[in-house]
């Protein structure tokens, strides 16, 4: 590792930091306290939680096997597959943006065992593609919670803001002239681009940005090429479901959130995705920080929404390291098994033929 990189890790692990302290200062709630609440939980839902998440993170080595399909010349296996994604969630719990990388070259090495190698580059292409769709699929259930909670949100806009608004602005009228200001920008922008279309054609960073967004194009136009679109459709549905489903049941794991509904529980998802995206090893501080501020909004205390962000997140990053250590322990048995079989042909006397 590097000096840029060890720089990077160390910032990252202390924005983390600094977002848990800020986040438990916040709350006012001890340690103690909170380790009472969590042992205290009912942990059968823990095991409901743990079996969707299984299921979630086989759905995506399944999918990814839709998008290397047409790329490779031997599908690999499923558990090869399920093996690499888990390495590499493993992988992003220790450096942020190394879960990619770190995939790909798992499922290299497990596939090169089988004399059909899936190339790194063309399995990081297939990994870029689908994180497109993944965040596609964020913005549609954004889009969906900001729809379905109109009035939580718009309170939790006012709430935010305070008193920087004048007496008497509602939050829809907030919320609706961020709309009209947003449009207009658009329009504005739009109108400038066509007029100067000629001259920024010409600009390297503009060039820069137009390659990038056809890159970002192709990539959402590939699934034309699958040879089962239904199954990554398929795949694609269930995984996000799986998301939902794996925070939501740890709900009634706890009793101060046992009673909350549907709609907190596809709300916390996007916020708490949105916090797992940020710049920190896991997710760590800024997953706790969203997630217990939103919680605020169905009624919850401080202490119990903080409470709630560090069990999900916990739940989710022990699955994580148990599932993640399972993963290494299959590689190394594949290649232990790779060498004892390539020992029996190296002292089998029929297993050499020699031409004359």
């Amino acid at each position: 590792m590097n000096l840029k990189n060890i720089v990077k890790y160390a910032l990252s692990l202390a924005i983390a930091g600094g977002l848990l302290w800020f986040t438990f200062q916040q709350s006012h709630i001890d340690a103690a306290d909170l380790w009472s609440k969590i042992k205290a939980a009912d942990y059968r839902w823990v095991l409901v939680s743990a079996v969707l998440t299984i299921v979630a993170h086989w759905s995506r080595a399944e999918r990814w096997r839709t998008l290397l399909e047409p790329v490779v010349a031997k599908t690999p296996s499923s558990l090869d597959a399920t093996a690499s994604v888990l390495t590499g969630y493993l992988a992003n719990l220790a450096l942020p943006r190394a879960g990619e990388v770190a995939r790909c070259g798992t499922l290299y090495r497990l596939t090169s065992r089988t004399g059909e190698p899936v190339p790194v580059n063309v399995s990081f292409g297939t990994v870029v593609a689908e994180r497109l769709f993944d965040l596609l699929m964020l913005v549609l259930l954004l889009g969906a919670t900001f729809v379905l909670e109109f009035d939580r949100l718009s309170q939790f806009f006012m709430e935010f803001l305070g008193g920087k608004l004048p007496k008497g602005t509602s939050g829809a009228g907030v919320l609706l002239l961020a709309a009209v200001v947003l449009v207009g920008i658009g329009l504005l922008g739009w109108f400038l681009f066509n007029r100067y279309r000629t001259a920024l054609g010409k600009h390297p960073v503009y060039q820069k940005v137009a390659a990038f967004l056809n890159g970002l194009l192709d990539g959402l136009m590939s699934v034309r090429k699958l040879r089962r679109p239904g199954a990554f459709v398929f795949h694609t549905l269930l995984i996000w479901t799986m998301y939902y489903l794996m925070s939501y049941t740890l709900f009634f794991a706890l009793p101060a959130t046992a009673n909350l509904g549907p709609l907190a529980g596809l709300t916390i998802l996007v916020v708490g995705t949105l916090g797992m995206a940020a710049p920190t090893p896991g997710g760590i501080g800024s997953f706790h920080l969203l997630v217990g501020q939103v919680a605020l909004l169905y009624g919850l205390t401080s202490q119990d929404g903080q409470i709630l962000a560090t069990f999900i997140h916990g739940v989710s990053t022990l699955m994580i390291i148990l599932l993640g250590i399972s993963s290494i322990l299959y590689i190394l048995t594949r290649q232990s098994s790779r060498m004892a079989q390539t020992d029996d042909v190296l002292t089998d006397p029929n297993a050499i033929r020699l031409e004359k």
